[in-house]
C-alpha cells in the first residue's frame, strides 16, 4: 500500500514538474518584436501608474509638443494625444527629452525646450491631473549657463530631485551632469547643484553624458546613461551604467561599460527611462536607428530588458549588448501590429497623431462634408503642411483629392520649411515639385482629363531616400508621373525625420478637400 501511494506520489510530481516545463516553454514562446512604438519617438519617458504605463517622446520641431501613448503591457502602445497642443509661451522649438512623473493624482512634465529671447535650450516644467487633456505650462523652471537640457526626476527620502545634463555648450568644460532639489510642489529649484558624473575624454563616452535614468534597487541608485553623438548618418551613440549608494555620490562607472551598442539590426541605442513591472522586471524604454530605414524613419522606441547578477549587483541587458529584434514579452503580452493607418473623414475620427512644423502659425483645419479642410495660410512658397509620422522606410502614402482652382493640394514629404518634395493637384493640372534649400522648382506637369470629379495622388517609398509619384482616379488605373524614383535625401535628418502629409499652396484662406489618407507599410 506505502509503495503504491509513493508511486502515485512520484507520478503526480512528475506530471506537475512536466507540466510545469511545458507552462515554462509556452511562456517563453510570448515574444515581442522591436519597435514597440513606431516611428520618430526619441528619449522616450516611461512611468507606471497602478497597471497601466505611459510614455512620452521628443517632438523636436514639430508641433504639437511631446506625444504621449499608453499601455498596458509595455508592447502594444495607443497614441493618447500631445502634452501642449499650444505651445508654452516662453518656448520657440527644440521640444527636446520630456521626464514624466507622477505623485498623488498630479502628472508632472519636465521638459527641454529653446527660449524665444535667447535660444538657448533650458528646462520647463507642466503639470495635468488628466493626460488625455493635455498639460498646464508653468513656465521656465531651470536655466544653466549655455544650456540645460535632459532633465530626469527622482524622489530620494521622500525630496523631490531634478538632474540634468550641463555644459554641452561651454567652452574648455567637460560634459556633465547635475542634480539640484526642488520645492515641495515641484514647481521651482530649491537647493545648490550638485555633480553627478562627468563625461571622461578618450573612452567610449569621449562625445558626452546625457539621457540619464536614475532608479534604485537594493542598497544602490543605478544610472542609465548615453554617450556619444546621438543623431544623423554618424552617430555612435552607446549606453552606459553607475551606481551610488547616495544621490550625491560618489558615483562609481561600471568597468565594463557600455552596455549597449549598434548592431546591424539596430543602431545607435540610448536615451531612456526604467520602469519595473509588478513581477519585478526591469525594462529600459529608449530609442534606437532601424538598421535598414536608419535616418528615415528617425529614432524609434524600442524595449531592451535588464537583468541582475545578484553577487555584483550590477545589471546587464539579458539579450547582449545590442538592442534584441525579439525578446520574452513582458507580462506575457501578444503584440499586436498596427502599423497600416486610414483616415476616412466621412467617417467618426478618433485622435488622429497629426504633426505640423512649429516654425510656421499652426495649422487650421476641421473636418466637414466627409472631408479633411485645411485653411492654407498665406501665400510664401513654403506652405501649409499638416502631416503623419512616418512608421517604416518603404510605404505607400495615398490621398483621395477634389481639385480646385485657386488651391494646389500636394502630397508631400516635408523636411523643414525650406525642403520639400511633392506631387500636387489643381483643376486639370498635376504638378511633381520640390522645395530644396528654400528655392521651389517644378519637376514635371502633366495635364489630366476634364470631367474627374476626384485624383488619388500617391508616394511609394522604395526606401534609402527614393520616392515614386503617381495619380489615379475612379475612371483609370494608377499611373507613375515619374520616370525614375526621386532622391529625397535633401531633406533634413539630423535629429528628426521627415513627415509625410498636405501641403498646400496657393490663395490665402482657401481649404483643402482631401476625402481620405491612407498609409500601407511594406
Amino acid at each position: 500500500m506505502r509503495k503504491q501511494l509513493l508511486t502515485i506520489i512520484f507520478t503526480v510530481a512528475i506530471a506537475w514538474q512536466a507540466l510545469a516545463q511545458s507552462t515554462q516553454l509556452s511562456r517563453q514562446r510570448v515574444t515581442y518584436t522591436n519597435p514597440v512604438i513606431e516611428g520618430d519617438f526619441a528619449d522616450p519617458s516611461i512611468i507606471r501608474v497602478g497597471d497601466t504605463y505611459f510614455a512620452v517622446g521628443t517632438s523636436s520641431e514639430w508641433g504639437p509638443a511631446f506625444p504621449i501613448y499608453t499601455s498596458k503591457d509595455l508592447v502594444n502602445w495607443a497614441y493618447i494625444g500631445p502634452a501642449f497642443d499650444q505651445l508654452p509661451q516662453w518656448t520657440m522649438g527644440s521640444y527636446w527629452a520630456p521626464e514624466l512623473f507622477y505623485e498623488k493624482g498630479t502628472y508632472f512634465l519636465y521638459y527641454t525646450a529653446r527660449r524665444k529671447t535667447d535660444q538657448r535650450s533650458f528646462i520647463g516644467v507642466a503639470t495635468t491631473h488628466d493626460l488625455m487633456k493635455g498639460f498646464t505650462d508653468h513656465g521656465l523652471l531651470l536655466e544653466w549657463t549655455a544650456e540645460a537640457i535632459d532633465p530626469f526626476i527622482i524622489d530620494d527620502a521622500g525630496k523631490r530631485f531634478i538632474t540634468w545634463k550641463a555644459y554641452g555648450l561651454d567652452r574648455g568644460r567637460s560634459i556633465e551632469i547635475l542634480g539640484a532639489e526642488l520645492s515641495a510642489n515641484g514647481l521651482k529649484v530649491s537647493g545648490p547643484a550638485f555633480s553627478l558624473i562627468k563625461a571622461e575624454a578618450g573612452n567610449w563616452e569621449k562625445g558626452g553624458a546625457e539621457g540619464q535614468a536614475i532608479f534604485k534597487r537594493g542598497s544602490y541608485y543605478y544610472m542609465l546613461y548615453s554617450g556619444n553623438a546621438c543623431c544623423g548618418l554618424q552617430c555612435n551613440y552607446q549606453v552606459g551604467i553607475a551606481r551610488a549608494q547616495t544621490l550625491q555620490g560618489p558615483w562609481e562607472k561600471y568597468a565594463n561599460n557600455p552596455l549597449l551598442v549598434s548592431d546591424t539590426t539596430w543602431k545607435c541605442p540610448g536615451h531612456g527611462t526604467v520602469v519595473v513591472t509588478p513581477d519585478q522586471r526591469y525594462f529600459y524604454l529608449h530609442h534606437a536607428y532601424n538598421g535598414v530605414d536608419f535616418t528615415l524613419t528617425g529614432r524609434q522606441g524600442v524595449l531592451s530588458e535588464l537583468i541582475w547578477d545578484e553577487q555584483s549587483q550590477w545589471p546587464v541587458f539579458r539579450y547582449g549588448r545590442s538592442t534584441p529584434s525579439q525578446a520574452e514579452s513582458p507580462l506575457q503580452a501578444r503584440q499586436k501590429r498596427q502599423s497600416n493607418l486610414t483616415i476616412d473623414f466621412s467617417q467618426p475620427l478618433k485622435k488622429a497623431p497629426w504633426v505640423w512644423d512649429v516654425s510656421l502659425p499652426k495649422p487650421v483645419y476641421r473636418v466637414q462634408q466627409g472631408q479633411l479642410q485645411l485653411v492654407n495660410q498665406g501665400s510664401s512658397q513654403t506652405g501649409t503642411f499638416l502631416g503623419l509620422v512616418i512608421r517604416k522606410g518603404t510605404f505607400t502614402l495615398s490621398a483621395d483629392i477634389i481639385p480646385q482652382v485657386d488651391l494646389l493640394q500636394s502630397l508631400c514629404l516635408y523636411g523643414d520649411a525650406q525642403n520639400q518634395l511633392g506631387i500636387g493637384i489643381r483643376s486639370g493640372l498635376l504638378e511633381l515639385w520640390q522645395l530644396k534649400a528654400g528655392t521651389r522648382s517644378v519637376l514635371k506637369t502633366q495635364s489630366i482629363p476634364a470631367g474627374i470629379s476626384s485624383v488619388t495622388l500617391q508616394i511609394r517609398s522604395r526606401g534609402q531616400h527614393l520616392y515614386e509619384f503617381g495619380w489615379g482616379s475612379k475612371t483609370g488605373g494608377f499611373k507613375l508621373i515619374t520616370d525614375a524614383p526621386l532622391n529625397g535625401s535633401f531633406l533634413p535628418r539630423w535629429d528628426r525625420a521627415p513627415r509625410a502629409g498636405i501641403g498646400l499652396l496657393g490663395k490665402d484662406k482657401v481649404s483643402s478637400m482631401v476625402r481620405t489618407i491612407t498609409a500601407h507599410y511594406d
